[in-house]
């Protein structure tokens, strides 16, 4: 098993698979209202078999080549994760998202660990078009994305309810050229500069 490491604060990026089960059931519980706020991500893991279900569906898009999950470990304790929601290789694209438990916000853990999954998306795998949705409330989930570095695409107005309530979802992303270059310290180029106008 491999485990990446964020820094020197004992953050590490490692694979969430379905024998984690129990400990991603603990870690849901522990930050279930938080994460729960905007996503609904986990919330039918409510026991161990359920949680297993939940990572076994993940494992099963990591072996088809269509999405993955991994953990975000601080000092030993699963605290979140960033994940492939979706992932087409033939397409080149890709939307990337994030979940955290409230104990660990505030240490650009997910911003870390987003860097290292963008790298392997572009680098490793070829992808063009890396994507951030996040709910127009979100302050944190777009405050990634903008110290990422992504672009703003747009709004979908009342796309996605949640609790009972209607939420107008922000779309962001990054192409492979622009993340090389701000990579690598120099401008990014959009791609729609070099239209005639």
């Amino acid at each position: 098993m491999y485990a990446i490491s964020l820094g020197d604060d004992g953050a590490e990026l490692r694979p969430l698979e379905p024998w984690h089960a129990e400990e991603f059931l603990a870690h849901l519980d522990r930050g279930r209202e938080f994460i729960g706020r905007f996503i609904p991500f986990g919330s039918a893991s409510t026991d161990v078999p359920s949680a297993r279900a939940h990572l076994q569906r993940y494992a099963d898009m990591r072996a088809a080549d269509t999405g993955a999950l991994h953990g975000l470990w601080l000092d030993g304790r699963l605290v979140g994760g960033v994940l492939f929601l979706n992932f087409d290789a033939g397409q080149g694209t890709c939307e990337v998202g994030c979940w955290l438990e409230p104990a660990a916000s505030g240490r650009g853990l997910v911003t870390r660990a987003m860097r290292v999954l963008i790298d392997w998306a572009v680098e490793g795998r070829g992808m063009h078009r890396i994507e951030w949705v996040a709910a127009a409330g979100n302050e944190p989930s777009l405050n990634v994305a903008r110290r990422l570095g992504l672009t703003r695409d747009g709004v979908l107005r009342g796309k996605h309810l949640h609790h009972g309530a209607r939420h107008d979802l922000e779309v962001w992303s990054v192409l492979a050229a622009e993340w090389r270059a701000a990579r690598a310290g120099a401008p990014a180029q959009r791609a729609d500069a070099h239209k005639d106008h």
